[in-house]
């Protein structure tokens, strides 16, 4: 790997999914990539059932070493449009509001990822929080926050954008270990 590298840059030079990735290599969402690392780009032998078969037993919401974080609402005010499920097995919230509202992040944590490269979100910025939690927060009109940089609940990390609909909107994803959990099923009953 080359200096600057990231598994989501990687994953979108070889036209793979970061999340098969980090599953081939055993890698947690907050892991390192130094320069001269080998990543494996293929299933490891046994093939991909095998592969997510570890990946599915290792970490659940109900497990305490995986308890997750105080989470927030990424956004204030605005109307849950519902969860949306991506073609590529993921699941998010779409949450309706204004151009440019500021989107919060959803819990302490380190900024991952910030930019286009993934298709179908837009700007995004993804979080790494505690114990393998992960944030994500598609179709962003500006980002203000880089990768690296800590974060805290409630912090403005971006301003909500327009959304493939044409409406201003935010796709918000929580993931566990890779893992895309329903976000209606961790975050606080809303006000």
């Amino acid at each position: 790997m080359r200096a600057g590298d990231t598994l989501y840059a990687i994953a979108k030079r070889y036209g793979l999914d970061w999340q098969d990735i980090a599953r081939w290599n055993g890698m947690d969402p907050g892991d390192l990539i130094r320069p001269g690392d080998r990543l494996r780009l293929a299933p490891p032998p046994g093939g991909a059932a095998a592969s997510a078969e570890r990946a599915s037993g290792r970490a659940s919401p109900d497990d305490p070493a995986h308890r997750p974080p105080d989470w927030r609402w990424p956004v204030e005010g605005g109307r849950v449009a519902g969860s949306i499920r991506q073609p590529s097995g993921g699941i998010g919230l779409r949450i309706d509001g204004a151009l440019n509202q500021p989107i919060l992040a959803a819990a302490d944590g380190t900024v991952a990822y910030t930019g286009s490269g993934l298709r179908g979100y837009g700007q995004l910025v993804i979080v790494n929080h505690v114990r393998g939690w992960l944030t994500a927060y598609g179709h962003n009109a500006a980002l203000a926050v880089k990768e690296g940089e800590a974060v805290r609940a409630g912090q403005p990390i971006a301003t909500m954008g327009i959304g493939p609909n044409q409406q201003p909107m935010l796709y918000f994803e929580i993931r566990l270990d890779g893992v895309p959990l329903d976000p209606l099923t961790q975050l606080p009953a809303r006000q």
